[in-house]
């Protein structure tokens, strides 16, 4: 019997079978799928895609938002306690894993200052939080969310949880969770200073600390849920 042909018959598939795409073996991955193809879905994964889990993002900000509807002038101390609790369950998952998102660790941070303040400062000296209570919490979490900028944008904790590894330092990846990133600190500065005008405005109160406020979370989850699509869309041409 003759020696066999060490190079007969290998293509990309090591199987001894050509490649069924017709497609030299140069533009075939190592899975036998077209190179093309696999770019496509690398760029999906790198965008975030269906990944960045709106939800999550949203029960992130659950206990600020639950003190911004609960906060008031009277009401402020038990609204640093309701979100404080919310904090500390919404964080429970990640507490066992021995790790922190940099939005669940300030608000746990935030609302336990907020609520030993009341606990433990006289009433008197405490007016201003009294009035600032609200606009306080949005402009902390503006300062959180765009500060994450400078460093790892909090929308990319989210998404890491489901993106490869691989794929968290490419240019896609952290782009697209910049912009996100950047939407939500504007979101919520935008309120804080909306929060500021209804202070020194005699009407239109509710349009600034609420309607406006609640249309720009709506318009930011959408935004969330539709822009990482649409980068999916955009990298598979």
């Amino acid at each position: 019997m003759g020696r066999p042909d060490a190079n007969r018959g290998l293509g990309a598939t090591g199987s001894g079978e050509s490649p069924r795409s017709g497609m030299p073996p140069s533009r075939m991955t190592p899975s036998g799928m077209p190179a093309a193809d696999a770019q496509a879905d690398a760029q999906t994964d790198v965008s975030g895609g269906e990944a960045l889990r709106t939800n999550s993002v949203f029960l992130g900000f659950a206990p600020w938002i639950i003190f911004d509807v609960v906060a008031s002038p009277s009401t402020w101390k038990y609204a640093a306690l309701a979100a404080l609790i919310a904090a500390l369950v919404l964080n429970v998952p990640d507490l066992r894993r021995g790790s922190f998102k940099i939005l669940e660790a300030a608000s746990l941070v935030f609302f336990a200052v907020i609520f030993v303040l009341g606990l433990a400062v006289d009433r008197q000296d405490l007016m201003w939080l009294e009035t600032y209570a609200q606009t306080l919490a949005n402009g902390a979490i503006a300062v959180v969310a765009l500060g994450s900028l400078a460093f790892t944008p909090f929308t990319e904790q989210y998404a890491r949880e489901s993106v490869p590894r691989q794929y968290w330092d490419t240019p896609l990846f952290r782009r697209t969770n910049r912009i996100l990133t950047a939407v939500w600190g504007g979101v919520f500065l935008v309120t804080a200073l909306l929060g500021l005008l209804a202070l020194q405005v005699k009407s239109g109160s509710d349009w600034l600390n609420w309607v406006i406020p609640i249309a720009l979370l709506v318009a930011a989850i959408r935004f969330t849920k539709w822009y990482p699509a649409h980068v999916r869309a955009q990298a598979r041409g």
